[in-house]
């Protein structure tokens, strides 16, 4: 069975340089399979774009599998589009239908710089990992690793909150462009497990701070950040993030 063709109007966000005042451009796109992904899509434009002596669109990407964190762009107000656990690489064009009108914009938050286009500079999560975000004791290899006795429920509730990629989408969705589920998210899998426990308070202090110094807003319990996660992040990593910077705090 072939795949249905359908024609889009995006409203793609253009900006040369981040100093450089950006607006919204109008483009065709025409004849596109549901079978694309978003990126595919914006891969034919970009062609046509191309072919046409135009400026293509600058759009971050890399593995297109969902993996690596790097896509990412507000669809139609939303962190990675409409769909649910889903990163924009992996978003099809099925969800779409004919004469859609589809606006895209990059990342909106203070400590992500807009470099062109759609593309950010998120170095900014890079300089909170660095901050606190791993471990110095010597873990050995995975053999001795699971060596360890470690609680299902534990395990389980760290290996979720490790499933974080670092796109930013929580950011870019909460109205405060807050980056405590991320912050949460790292502190939690680390904190959870024997390996982290040495720095864990140290971890949770540093963190904290460092996202303060680089301009990140508060949570104030909106939860948008959840709901736009692609991985499904719970708020709960906020709960813990609180109780740990609580305990490194006063104890």
């Amino acid at each position: 069975m072939s795949a249905k063709r359908i024609n889009l109007t995006l409203k793609v966000w253009r900006q040369s340089a981040g100093e450089i005042i950006g607006s919204l451009k109008t483009y065709s796109a025409s004849d596109i399979s549901t079978d694309m992904s978003f990126l595919e899509m914006l891969d034919v434009v970009n062609e046509n774009l191309i072919k046409n002596g135009e400026d293509p669109i600058a759009f971050d990407h890399d593995c297109r599998e969902g993996i690596c964190g790097m896509c990412g762009s507000v669809v139609n107000g939303r962190a990675h589009g409409h769909e649910s656990n889903t990163t924009l690489c992996q978003l099809h064009m099925r969800h779409f239908s004919d004469g859609d009108t589809i606006v895209i914009e990059p990342w909106r938050a203070k400590p992500f710089k807009v470099i062109k286009d759609l593309v950010v500079d998120r170095s900014a999560l890079d300089e909170l990992i660095q901050a606190g975000g791993f471990i110095s004791v010597n873990a050995g290899g995975a053999p001795d690793a699971n060596a360890i006795p470690i609680a299902r429920e534990t395990a389980e509730a760290a290996f979720n909150a490790a499933a974080c990629i670092g796109c930013g989408a929580c950011i870019a969705a909460c109205p405060n462009a807050s980056a405590m589920l991320f912050v949460g998210a790292k502190v939690s899998h680390l904190s959870l497990l024997p390996q982290g426990k040495p720095e864990a308070k140290k971890r949770a202090r540093q963190m904290v701070r460092k996202m303060k110094e680089l301009g990140f807003g508060n949570c104030s319990n909106e939860a948008e950040c959840e709901a736009e996660c692609p991985k499904g992040i719970s708020i709960r990593e906020i709960a813990r993030l609180n109780r740990e910077f609580i305990k490194a705090e006063f104890s």
